[in-house]
């Protein structure tokens, strides 16, 4: 029997969302008897989140589905300051112009996972640059600065590890988490927002958060955090070999996408399906326990409903078919990914391994190199031996393109133009 009486909680609690929960009686209680506000902040620091920021989406995903209102906080005042949380170095500072130009571009991948809009359990997308970049210093310092104690700040996880370390932690980061707990207050104020949710790494500012609403008069707040996710193997969540696994299409194809969750682990195909995708818990379970040559299956079954979830449905049925022709029939498709190359350059020849960095398939000449020398790459399906290799005209397909390949699942068109 679970031990949550409110849909969204239950609901988290089976996918295995929860970490921790500041008070899990008074928020179950909470959620049970009234439309509940919640948000969670992304800091605008590229122009697109990352497959690693997507649990804290589909938390706000699931929010919504239960019947509550979710805030997807954009961090136009804080990401000029930077969330220096478990950082070893200090942020690169960004332009306002720059956070603004990320922020528009983060947002356009929202509308697939939330329904925004003025009604009452519709999403909110919000900026606290609203009204974090026209606070007045000092009133600042004496309503909401004299409400932290130095001492507790110093004792967070977040900020003793720069410390113990003795990495220098600037008095800019330093104010990131009052300014983070002054973000809960003024949602509080504004929207009636009652919860935050983030990572468990943001546990501590969050408490801060609610300790400072305690002190400026505002109803009981709560956090909520889930767990922070590696693979089986202990690599990072958004991360591949070939980098961030990132959620904006014109970063990443759907089809790269697709092969990102497609490679996931044996022992992480349960809980992601838990976690990244909307099917009914007892269709995870039928599928969670098939074994053997299967699994694979449910692996594309996985990669292609969260690709669907942010490409759209028939984008994920797409890049499941073109894999399939790739490695099934060994057919080439027009729909891997493309890389033009101009034909002039072609017809002078251009260096492999110059060929397999300008693909994406390397970061360096040194490491094409490597995988040459690990029989990894392959030229319209044969293997390629010689690091010196000129690729030119004449190994242009019927097809008119050039199939570049790494190992059997990544694959590159280079097409003259």
């Amino acid at each position: 029997m679970t031990k949550f009486k409110s849909d969204f909680l239950r609901t988290l609690d089976e996918r295995g969302f929860i970490h921790q929960i500041s008070d899990e009686a008074g928020l179950d209680e909470l959620f049970a008897k009234e439309t509940v506000t919640a948000y969670i902040g992304f800091d605008p620091t590229a122009p697109s989140l990352h497959a690693g920021g997507l649990i804290q989406i589909m938390m706000l995903h699931w929010m919504q589905q239960t019947g509550h209102r979710p805030i997807s906080l954009m961090g136009g005042g804080t990401g000029m300051v930077g969330d220096p949380s478990f950082k070893d170095d200090a942020r690169q500072l960004m332009t306002v112009d720059t956070i603004e130009s990320n922020i528009a571009s983060i947002k356009r991948v929202f509308s697939n996972y939330l329904s925004y809009g003025e009604g009452q359990k519709d999403a909110l997308m919000i900026n606290n640059g609203d009204w974090l970049r026209d606070l007045n210093y000092l009133e600042f310092l004496r309503d909401v600065g004299r409400h932290f104690s130095v001492n507790r700040m110093l004792s967070f996880d977040s900020v003793k590890t720069r410390l113990d370390r003795e990495q220098s932690l600037s008095f800019l980061e330093f104010n990131y988490m009052i300014l983070q707990a002054y973000d809960f207050v003024e949602l509080n104020q504004r929207y009636g927002c009652r919860l935050q949710m983030g990572g468990s790494d943001q546990w501590g500012n969050i408490i801060n958060g609610i300790d400072l609403g305690h002190r400026m008069g505002t109803p009981q707040l709560y956090a909520l955090t889930s767990p922070l996710l590696t693979t089986s193997s202990g690599a990072k969540m958004g991360k591949s070999l070939n980098g961030a696994v990132w959620l904006n299409p014109d970063m990443l194809s759907a089809y790269d996408f697709w092969q990102y969750w497609r490679n996931t682990e044996d022992a992480d195909v349960s809980r992601f399906l838990k976690l990244y995708t909307t099917l009914p818990m007892d269709e995870i379970a039928r599928l969670s326990a098939l074994g053997g040559s299967e699994i694979n299956d449910v692996k594309k079954v996985l990669a292609t409903e969260v690709t669907a979830m942010l490409h759209g449905r028939a984008a994920a049925e797409q890049a499941a078919e073109t894999a399939r022709k790739t490695f099934e029939e060994g057919a080439l498709s027009d729909n891997l990914p493309t890389i033009e190359v101009v034909k002039d350059e072609l017809e002078t020849g251009i260096g492999l391994l110059a060929l397999i960095v300008k693909a994406g398939l390397a970061a360096s000449n040194g490491e094409a190199r490597r995988h040459i020398q690990g029989g990894a790459v392959k030229l319209n399906d044969a293997g390629v031996t010689d690091e010196k290799m000129v690729v030119g005209t004449s190994e242009v397909t019927a097809d008119g393109v050039i199939k570049l390949s790494l190992g059997k699942k990544k694959h590159i068109l280079v097409r003259p133009v």
